[in-house]
């Protein structure tokens, strides 16, 4: 599975922080114009992701794919081939770091969201993971792609996109939750209506609205409710991660809201770099 590949300009001002003037090293030596091979491996297991845009660097540098990247969302094997590319030394010198340290990080967030989305389907094969927007500010659009490789979805791109009433919200409120939901459901009319609750007594006022967001909620409190509102979709969050997101599916929540894979730790990639005849 591939969602999208990051465009040109982005991938290009990666490229110019790692390189703002030149490789000095590979300068000094003079083997710019010597060619050579770039490959890449998964040291361990993973659900790679960033393999499009590894490939893409090479190409804004002048270096050729040797057969097909990898593509993202495919869960390797320790050992696995992800990309080669050959060309100038110069470039794939300049190329390197980059596409390394990016797919690591990339197939961090990816591994970790699959494994949140594989336990919430032992759980439940329904139930749906969704990852929140507290990504690192300024990556969005990669992290997107890599909670999108590991299986899960968006939970909000953006406060533009979605209606999410918090506390936060209904402190500067004087009516009713139904008076609430009502004029929201008149101004945004194709849009769901979710709600965050902090306990059942909230949650049983705010029972109308198209979803309710758990936070922090015990999965046994999670089933209690679930058994009072059955028609009102149920989204845990907080908190929530692999070694838990059974407990909840089983529960009764329709959906797991996190940001964990935000947080994972990334997975190597082994990377060699050989020389080659001059061609």
């Amino acid at each position: 599975m591939n969602p999208y590949t990051l465009p040109d300009a982005e991938l290009e001002r990666l490229l110019g922080e790692d390189l703002p003037a030149g490789d000095a090293t590979t300068h000094a030596l003079a083997i710019g114009d010597c060619h050579g091979r770039l490959e890449f491996h998964a040291r361990f297991e993973m659900v790679v992701c960033g393999s499009e845009e590894a490939r893409r660097l090479g190409e804004l540098r002048g270096l050729a794919a040797v057969g097909a990247a990898v593509a993202s969302g495919t869960a390797l094997a320790a050992g696995d081939r992800i990309l080669t590319l050959e060309g100038k030394a110069a470039a794939l010198h300049a190329v390197w770091k980059t596409a390394q340290t990016l797919m690591e990080y990339l197939s961090g967030i990816a591994t970790a969201t699959a494994g949140i989305v594989a336990a919430a389907r032992a759980g439940n094969p329904d139930c749906s993971v969704v990852c929140t927007r507290k990504n690192f500010p300024g990556t969005k659009a990669a992290a997107i792609k890599a909670i999108l490789a590991g299986g899960a979805s968006p939970h909000r791109l953006s406060l533009s996109e979605t209606l999410l009433v918090f506390a936060e919200h209904r402190a500067f409120l004087s009516e009713t939750p139904a008076q609430t939901l009502a004029r929201l459901r008149r101004r945004w009319p194709e849009r769901p209506v979710v709600v965050e609750v902090a306990d059942e007594n909230e949650a049983l006022a705010w029972a109308d609205a198209d979803i309710l967001q758990l936070e922090k909620w015990p999965a046994l409190t999670v089933d209690r409710l679930q058994r009072q509102i059955p028609g009102t979709r149920l989204a845990a969050a907080g908190g929530i991660s692999a070694a838990n997101a059974a407990d909840y599916a089983r529960a009764g929540a329709a959906i797991l809201v996190t940001s964990a894979p935000y947080f994972a730790v990334p997975r190597d990639v082994a990377v060699t770099l050989s020389a080659l005849p001059a061609a």
